[in-house]
């Protein structure tokens, strides 16, 4: 696996994403993992309070990211593991 991809470069990972990611001080693919996809989402949610952040375009995204898959392609299991972590 590659390691320390920007994140433009992640599967899932847009344009909208990445800058979103960079705003609140995630700039790769290292640093997403150290920091996890539910404390990413976290962050974001926090500095977008205001805004609904679809777990399918944020948390899945991230999770996605990191394994190599499409976010739609998570087991289910890891989804509701996820959404638990953010709740």
């Amino acid at each position: 696996m590659k390691q320390n991809r920007k994140l433009i470069e992640l599967r899932n990972i847009g344009k909208k994403i990445a800058v979103r990611l960079n705003e609140v001080g995630i700039f790769s693919e290292n640093e997403l993992r150290v920091i996890g996809p539910a404390e990413a989402h976290r962050m974001i949610k926090k500095k977008y309070a205001n805004e609904v952040l679809p777990v399918c375009y944020y948390l899945y995204s991230f999770e996605g990211a990191l394994k190599d898959k499409h976010w739609n392609e998570i087991d289910e299991n890891r989804k509701r593991e996820l959404r638990n972590q953010i709740s």
